[in-house]
Order: structure tokens, then sequence, then C-alpha cells
């Protein structure tokens, strides 16, 4: 028969989580290269980078199902950072994409319904980061559109307009905000950081990756690695290390 393995005799360890939340943006950013997996293997032994992205959603949507992710039960304790990122839907056109459009008020108001709901369950501002949609490359996201059979249903300006609002958000409701909007449009052509005109190159997924980085590494510089190093462990009694 096999061999039973032995009780557990410590208590089970949670690993500390980060939580991103997004759109398709965040949902391809396990990818290789992609900024996700960078920050997992970041925090590596420190905590789980949980990826909660899902393609197409608005912040109309990402507001009814917040509550689903993460409630009293998973929250204070356990989430050491939650990152959302919206906006690249939001912005999307009215008359050529009223799926997935949310007029600008209300974008900025779901943002601020979602650091509350997050603060109600003893998540603080200080562990939120904001992230603007980054900017849109008209014509190659034109390219994109036709090739669906679509019309160009986005533009970079009206995708600035949400980028301001997400800034605002952030500065009336204290938690920090990374402008990707603007940054990437320093003193470049910013093309090369998107693979379609929408989405991220791995150019723009490791530029991501480093500013968010400098945002996070603060906030959690100071979790421990779990379990001791292996050089640590007392291998004549290992049990006195482990558990």
């Amino acid at each position: 028969p096999a061999m039973a393995l032995p009780r557990p005799r410590g208590r089970l360890l949670r690993w500390p989580q980060v939580v991103l939340l997004g759109d398709s943006i965040t949902q391809y950013s396990f990818q290789e290269h992609g900024w996700g997996a960078f920050l997992a293997d970041r925090l590596v032994r420190k905590c789980d980078v949980v990826n909660r992205g899902m393609s197409g959603y608005n912040t109309r949507w990402a507001k009814l199902i917040l509550p689903r992710l993460i409630n009293e039960s998973t929250s204070a304790e356990s989430i050491a950072a939650v990152v959302i990122f919206f906006g690249a839907n939001d912005s999307a056109l009215k008359d050529l994409n009223p799926e997935q459009h949310v007029p600008l008020e209300e974008y900025a108001a779901n943002l601020k319904s979602m650091i509350q709901y997050l603060k109600s369950v003893g998540i603080t501002e200080d562990r939120i980061v904001l992230i603007t949609p980054p900017p849109l490359q008209d014509s190659a996201w034109e390219k994109a559109c036709l090739a669906k059979g679509d019309k160009l249903n986005r533009c970079n300006a009206t995708t600035g307009e949400y980028a301001q609002a997400c800034v605002q958000v952030g500065g009336d409701c204290g938690t920090d905000v990374l402008d990707l909007w603007t940054l990437m449009q320093k003193n470049q052509d910013f093309s090369s950081y998107l693979s379609d005109g929408l989405h991220l190159s791995a150019k723009g997924n490791s530029f991501l990756a480093a500013q968010l980085w400098s945002r996070l590494e603060n906030k959690l510089s100071a979790l421990p690695s779990l379990f001791p190093y292996w050089r640590d462990v007392d291998n004549t009694n290992p049990e006195a290390s482990l558990l």
C-alpha cells in the first residue's frame, strides 16, 4: 500500500497575495515576458501573484464581480497589494463600441467604488495601485479592427481623458497611480510598446513591469522569505526548522 504521509503538525502557511485586477492587458500578463510574470518571479517565496484579468471587461462589470473575488475572509490578513488596471475598454467610443463603452464620469465613479469596497474589507489605500490605460496607437489598432471587419472603435485622445480621470481618482482616494498613458508617450514614439496598437508588446510589458515594481517594491520589501534558506535548515533535526 502507498505510504501514508505524516499528519501535518505545523499550521497551514498562507502566502500573502498580490491581486491583479484588470482586462485583457492583465489577463495576458502571465504570458512569456509578461509584466505579471515578472512580478511573480520577483516575489516568489514571499507572495503569490494572482491574475484576475478578464479580457474585454470594463469597470462596470469589474465593480460587480469584485466582491466575488475578494471579501472579508480573504482580505486584510492575506492581501499585500491590489493592482486595478482598467480603462482600455471603458474608453471605447460609444457609437462604435457600445458593448464595452462606459461614460467617463461613471468610469471614475466605478474606480472610486472599487477602492471604497476594498477599504471596507480591510485593504487600506496604501496597498492599492491604480494603472491608467496605456496610450492607443490609432493606425495600428485600426488595422486590427479592419481585420475583424470592424471600424476603428477607440482613439488615443479619448483614452487620455480616461487616463486623466484615473489619475484624479488616485489623488482623491489617496492611492498610488501609475500613469502609463503619459509615461509611455514621454520622449519617444510609443508604438513599440504596443503589439497591435492596444495590447502591450514585450517592450511594453517590461516597461510596465519596471514602473509598477518601483511602486510596489516599498510596499512589499518588508515581506520575509517564507521558510528558511536551505543552508539554515537543521539537517539533523529538520522538524525544528520547518514546523
